[in-house]
C-alpha cells in the first residue's frame, strides 16, 4: 500500500476478533512508531502490550479503578472487566516527559501521540484492524499505577488491535477549504 493512501483511507476498526498482528507484523507497527516527529531524540515515547489472559487482568484493574470512584454498579464492573477484551492485542501508548530546556512537555506528548499514529497508519497499510481509545481508563491514577507509569508518565491512549470483522468503512471525504485558509492575505 502507498503511503498517501494509507493516509487517506485509514478508519476507526471498533470491532476486532483473533488473530493477533503476528511478530513480524508488530515489527512494522513499532518501526512505523519509531519514525515520529521527535525535536531533540528525546524519544519521548513507550509502548506496553497486553494479550491473552493480560487482557483479563488489565480489566481486573479497570474494575478496580471503577470501584475506587465509589459505588460502582454491577454493569459499571463488568463493562469494565470487558473493555480490554474487545481486540487481541491492545498497546499502550505513554508519553515519557523529560524536563528539557527547548523541547517542552506538550510538544513530547504530541511527539507521542504522532508514534500512536504512526501505529494506526501502519496498521491499516498492514490490513490490521485498529481503534485509538482513551476514556476514563486512560486517566486513573489507580490504573496508571498498576500499568507501572513513572511519575513522569502519562497515558496517550490505548491501540485495539486485530482482525476486522467486516470491511472497514470507508471514510467520508471532507472539504479542506472548511479547515484550511491563508494567514495574512
Amino acid at each position: 500500500m502507498e503511503a498517501l493512501d494509507a493516509l487517506l483511507n485509514r478508519v476507526s476498526v471498533p470491532r476486532l476478533t483473533d488473530p493477533a498482528p503476528n511478530a513480524a507484523q508488530r515489527e512494522g507497527l513499532f518501526q512505523a512508531a519509531l519514525r515520529a516527529p521527535d525535536h531533540g531524540q528525546l524519544r519521548p515515547w513507550r509502548f506496553l502490550t497486553i494479550e491473552g489472559a493480560a487482557r483479563e487482568a488489565l480489566g481486573e484493574l479497570f474494575a478496580e479503578a471503577i470501584q475506587a470512584q465509589g459505588d460502582a454498579s454491577q454493569a459499571a464492573l463488568d463493562k469494565a472487566r470487558a473493555m480490554p477484551l474487545r481486540a487481541p492485542l491492545l498497546v499502550v501508548v505513554i508519553a515519557r516527559v523529560q524536563a528539557h530546556l527547548k523541547v517542552p512537555a506538550s510538544e513530547q506528548r504530541l511527539a507521542a501521540g504522532c508514534a500512536a499514529h504512526g501505529i494506526l497508519i501502519a496498521a491499516h497499510a498492514q490490513g490490521i484492524g485498529a481503534v485509538w481509545r482513551t476514556g476514563d481508563m486512560a486517566f486513573d491514577r489507580h490504573v496508571h499505577k498498576g500499568l507501572g507509569l513513572a511519575d513522569n508518565e502519562e497515558l496517550i491512549g490505548y491501540l485495539y488491535l486485530g482482525t476486522p470483522t467486516s470491511e472497514p468503512r470507508t471514510p467520508p471525504v471532507l472539504d479542506t477549504a472548511d479547515f484550511v485558509t491563508a494567514w495574512g492575505e
